[in-house]
């Protein structure tokens, strides 16, 4: 320990590096971390957090339409979005803080500059200074994917959606995953003409079929606009500083605003990685082991750098079962099956397990119980917006093998159900709970 200066040095202060940072202090490493944007990553600062108190902020415009059905007198209101772009701002500006502040109350030093690796247990500082330490960490991320189409710089990316002067009277949206959905609803209901376009032929391709189309079948109705298997030919911009955009295909779409929601790539680039040994695949992620340890033995890695699951919750189980694995006597590794995930779209989805197709692949035979209902909410607004929940089995054995839903709340409501799927319980020991009424959630334990 005495020949280095740190026993850990993490490369990147988002969850993931935080969460490793901490726990490996708490354990008794000394520690430093470097970050050259801002400790948070991108969930804290560009993304699930600031994106969420959008997503609340644009279903105000639902929420004040449909209060007038339960009786309120709201008049038409204007909707500022400056106010909301500064306070969600601010709360970001508020978090990251809290984050700087658990690094220091642990005595993790923390350099506010990049940091590149130069050997198996040396760092070097943006400002040219060294450091040494026996084991080093990369958890820098990923960064949104642009593709290479002529005139691609005249696009934004969901990093620059946050500090928008004004809100687009035209949008176009590139993509199909759960990023393009979520700000294609956020602008929808901030009255913007959307326009979501994806070189495939569907959205949320890793998710349910029956809910992903439900989803699609109500962003429809809304008023967005989907174009399918258009591929990105070029982007004009004109004197006045509209955009169009050509895609294979497909007419030409006049536009204010072209954001690119096209995947992210992992942040391995320019880290000096390759040079000393460090195997990266194809798409640019660290190969690690089950202990997050990369082909340099005292190299290792946690988080969407990863590429193992792209999600917040994930990278945070990766940063704190690698310092109680290295630092803590505490060998352990993350378990990846029956992640739950959400897409905080209008309305959102949110899923654990199989799909349908998934697992009639893996068991063959399967059974499939459904829900399909207005929730009470809709049905005095008078919203024509059904709910959908799908229950998949395994046909031999009753046990639950995925849950999918769409509707008010479904992240709220599957992240217990979750549990359940994680444990193995079985269809009947859903039904053997009396159902909690009235409520949207009561459905899960009435399936057909």
């Amino acid at each position: 320990m005495a020949d280095h200066d740190y026993d850990l040095f993490v490369i990147g202060g988002g969850s993931g590096g935080v969460r490793a940072a901490r726990i490996s202090a708490a354990h008794g490493a000394k520690v430093a971390m470097a970050e050259e944007y801002r400790v948070g990553g991108t969930c804290v600062i560009r993304g699930c957090v600031p994106k969420k108190l959008l997503i609340y902020g644009a279903h105000f415009a639902e929420d004040l339409k449909d209060a007038k059905r339960f009786g309120w007198q709201v008049p038409d209101c204007d909707f500022d979005w400056p106010t909301l772009r500064d306070n969600v701002l601010a709360d970001v500006d508020r978090l990251e803080g809290l984050y700087q502040n658990t690094l220091d109350s642990h005595g993790v030093e923390t350099f506010h500059q990049r940091a590149v690796v130069t050997g198996p247990n040396e760092i070097e500082l943006a400002d040219g200074t060294r450091k040494t330490a026996r084991i080093i960490l990369i958890a820098t991320g990923a960064r949104p994917a642009v593709p290479s189409c002529p005139g691609h710089e005249h696009g934004i990316t969901s990093n620059e959606a946050f500090h928008l002067d004004s809100v687009p009277k035209r949008i176009v949206i590139a993509g199909g995953g759960y990023i393009a959905n979520e700000f294609a609803g956020i602008f929808n209901e901030f009255g913007s003409k959307v326009t979501l376009i994806n070189r495939g032929g569907t959205i949320l391709r890793s998710y349910d079929e029956s809910v992903r189309d439900r989803l699609l079948q109500i962003s429809v109705k809304k008023g967005i606009d989907f174009r399918f298997n258009a591929i990105f030919e070029k982007v004009e911009k004109r004197d006045d500083g509209t955009l169009v955009v050509h895609a294979k295909g497909q007419d030409p779409i006049e536009a204010d605003c072209l954001m690119f929601a096209t995947g992210r790539r992992p942040n391995s680039e320019g880290l000096g990685l390759e040079a000393l040994g460090v195997e990266i695949d194809e798409l640019g992620a660290i190969k690690v082991d089950e202990d997050s340890r990369s082909t340099v033995p005292s190299i290792f890695a946690v988080g969407d750098v990863t590429n193992r699951i792209q999600l917040t919750p994930v990278a945070i189980r990766e940063g704190h079962a690698f310092a109680d694995t290295q630092f803590g006597d505490n060998p352990r590794r993350v378990d990846y099956h029956c992640v739950p995930s959400a897409v905080f779209s209008h309305p959102p989805i949110a899923a654990v397990g199989l799909t349908e197709s998934e697992a009639k692949a893996q068991y063959g035979t399967v059974k499939v119980y459904s829900s399909d209902f207005r929730p009470m909410k809709n049905v005095l607004a008078n919203r024509d917006e059904r709910a959908l929940y799908k229950m998949v089995c395994d046909a031999s054995t009753d046990r639950v093998l995925g849950l999918h839903m769409i509707g008010p709340d479904a992240p709220e409501i599957l992240q217990a159900a979750a549990v359940a799927v994680k444990a193995g319980l079985t269809k009947q020991q859903f039904d053997d709970v009396v159902a909690l009424h009235p409520t949207m959630a009561e459905e899960l334990v009435l399936l057909k």
